[in-house]
């Protein structure tokens, strides 16, 4: 008998594909730490399905009874309906995507409420219209944040462990979202910022969330995001407004790390003038300028002979390893793919570098 080998975690892209595959029949539950970007996946999976469905968000933890629905007197009959909110759009015949957010934080009388809704697609005595998905998030266990669930209900659901994304997966979706390239680089520069605790030998790590820590504040998919609109901002806040700021997003770890990428970013090049003069512009000789220089023009080139310039540029770059960075971001991002898959350096260059990946 062949013994398959599986990771005992999956990724968000692997999500897309199987609440919409099982979750007319079966409710996923998918767990990861905090700020992995498990809401979001409501989300993207409206944008793969479409105006077909109604989308509905559920903040469980902030619930109670009276917004999920009310049993009341009808006089003509002389019984009691339940009347379900209208959070969930019942007056629409369209199938429904509900989310059921942090489902294990949820109260216990609507935990009940909610498990027939994930075993029958039924809300009290209303049926959900029929193709209706439903999935639902929670944290870890080993978080120690305050999630439990039923354990009659457990066993008929899917629970799945969302990894969290690694830095290349990270980059690939902040280039697409606009972050900063001054976060791009960082990230790309500290990869500890994305490690888990479950990781293992990151009791010293300074960035990330710990169940062990009472920190509020620390790295994570999430908050890198969030940080991004005080880098953009920080001309008009000041430099201490803005080290603060980034102290209660990201921990004050990551923001006294960040500063050097912060000063660095206003004296370089740019990566129009750059492409001007690929060969004869000085190359920084900080890594990290570097990196910024790169992901701001991933961010911007639009034509073959721009992207040919700048290549011109990047093999100047003494190290082939951060080479290597630029082009895997060109061939991970929707837009600038099209551009470097068909380009003549690129093809050159994975060619002399294939050692690389």
């Amino acid at each position: 008998m062949t013994t398959l080998n599986f990771s005992n975690t999956v990724t968000i892209n692997e999500l897309r594909t199987i609440i919409p595959a099982i979750g007319v029949e079966l409710t996923p539950i998918i767990q990861s730490e905090p700020g992995c970007g498990k809401t979001s996946l409501l989300h993207m999976i409206r944008e793969d399905l479409g105006d077909g469905y109604d989308y509905i968000y559920v903040d469980c933890p902030v619930k109670d009874m009276s917004d999920i629905g009310m049993v009341i007197p009808n006089h003509e009959t002389q019984s009691l309906e339940y009347y379900v909110a209208s959070l969930f759009k019942l007056d629409s015949n369209k199938p429904k995507v509900i989310l059921l957010d942090e489902f294990m934080k949820s109260p216990k009388l609507l935990q009940v409420i909610f498990t027939r809704l994930m075993l029958e697609r039924m809300l009290g005595d209303v049926a959900l219209p029929a193709g209706s998905i439903v999935f639902g998030t929670s944290n870890n266990a080993s978080d120690g944040v305050g999630d439990s669930m039923l354990a009659h209900a457990g066993n008929r659901v899917c629970i799945l462990k969302m990894s969290k994304p690694n830095v290349d997966e990270w980059l690939a979706w902040a280039g697409e979202a606009g972050i900063s390239r001054v976060i791009r680089a960082w990230v790309n520069m500290f990869p500890r910022a994305l490690a888990s605790y479950t990781d293992g030998n990151q009791n010293d790590n300074p960035y990330i969330f710990k169940p062990s820590s009472n920190a509020m504040s620390f790295c994570s998919p999430r908050s890198l995001a969030k940080a991004d609109v005080i880098v953009r901002n920080r001309d008009k806040l000041g430099e201490n407004a803005t080290m603060c700021a980034l102290a209660g997003t990201i921990g004050a770890s990551a923001a006294g790390d960040m500063a050097a990428f912060l000063s660095l970013e206003k004296g370089l090049l740019d990566v129009r003038d750059i492409i001007k003069a690929p060969t004869k512009v000085t190359m920084p000789d900080e890594i990290a300028a570097q990196l910024m220089i790169m992901f701001q023009a991933i961010d911007t080139i639009e034509t073959q002979d721009d992207l040919s310039a700048f290549m011109e540029f990047v093999e100047r770059i003494k190290s082939s390893e951060v080479q290597a960075i630029f082009f895997t971001m060109m061939m991970r991002g929707s837009k600038s793919v099209r551009i470097a898959s068909r380009n003549q350096k690129i093809a050159e260059w994975a060619a002399a570098n294939h050692e690389l990946f």
